[in-house]
């Protein structure tokens, strides 16, 4: 194990400790930064998904920034803006940056704010960049944003357009914790109130170095992908596009529009990630399948029977995987 393997490892140990019974969500996070991409966290409200993205931010010593969305927000207050300044009694205009301009961005309710606020992150998102006036800003190398939202509330929301959706390599639903998990939540708040130490920490969370994460982005494209992989993970991208190729599942009846070529780009990402966090240096065909429904849940749209039966994306997802053959 590398030493970019080992602070990975040891960053999933440190954000475990702060968010307890939700693995899944900090691996979910800790993919996103290897393979680059930007993560959409769904759940109830109260199951740390604000939680997850501060700790993890904490830990990699880097720059932090929130934007709470509301329906008042504006572009300006999310990229920045141009402030008038009189500089040696020359008026002059300075560029301000926003909270966009740190490595770490939490999008904090991003459906609560109108299209126009959210259209500003597409370009962050895709490029790296801000554009103000007739000037181009570069991002840090470092750069995630994760964007939260309650599935629930609907009033007052403003549903993220298929385009930005596509966007987030990932979209995790955040479910509430176990009874053991619960508990244990209770005596880890309890001992923070008292200014303690988590009792199953023995040692103070040490920082990991951003330059780490740039290392192991760099090994990711030297992890192994056979065409078998390579095959499957085409497969199960062209069934949402033709289901009809599957008469015996419900594929056909229950898929309006397929996924776009982004989710076969995701897929393979974050399928190497994964098996680069196994400590493999080649993807099997279950590291992709534990992806699937993190990488592409988010990127078909269901049809009307699928919603008159009350299907989901997820029950999609599980038909795909139980249809769609590897090799």
């Amino acid at each position: 194990m590398n030493n970019a393997q080992q602070a990975i490892k040891q960053l999933i140990e440190q954000t475990e400790q702060s968010v307890i019974g939700q693995s899944h969500v900090v691996r979910a996070l800790v993919i996103g930064l290897l393979t680059n991409g930007h993560v959409l966290l769904e759940g109830l409200p109260g199951t740390a998904k604000t939680r997850s993205v501060k700790s993890l931010a904490n830990l990699l010593k880097t720059s932090f920034g929130r934007i709470q969305f509301t329906p008042d927000l504006l572009p300006s207050d999310v990229t920045g803006t141009e402030v008038y300044q009189e500089v040696a009694g020359k008026p002059q205009l300075h560029f301000q940056p926003g909270p966009i301009f740190n490595s770490i961005v939490l999008a904090d309710e991003v459906n609560r704010a109108p299209a126009k606020v959210q259209a500003a992150l597409l370009e962050a998102m895709a490029e790296g960049t801000i554009t103000v006036g007739d000037q181009t800003h570069q991002l840090p190398d470092l750069f995630m944003v994760l964007a939260t939202q309650n599935p629930i509330e609907q009033e007052g929301t403003y549903p993220l357009p298929e385009a930005q959706m596509d966007r987030f390599i990932m979209k995790v639903t955040v479910d509430y914790p176990e009874d053991q998990a619960e508990r244990d939540i209770i005596r880890l708040v309890r001992s923070e109130e008292l200014g303690a130490k988590a009792s199953r920490t023995a040692n103070p969370a040490e920082h990991i170095s951003p330059e780490l994460i740039l290392e192991a982005r760099q090994q990711l494209p030297h992890i192994a992908v056979s065409e078998l992989v390579e095959n499957y993970i085409v497969a199960l991208v062209m069934a949402t596009r033709k289901p009809q190729r599957y008469p015996d599942s419900q594929l056909d009846k229950w898929i309006e529009v397929g996924s776009s070529p982004r989710a076969s780009i995701a897929l393979d990402k974050c399928a190497r990630a994964y098996a680069w966090l196994q400590g493999r240096d080649h993807v099997l065909p279950d590291d992709v399948r534990a992806m699937v429904p993190a990488v592409m849940g988010h990127r078909f749209s269901l049809s009307y029977d699928a919603l008159a039966d009350g299907v989901d994306h997820q029950r999609v997802i599980e038909e795909l995987l139980d249809y769609v053959e590897i090799g």
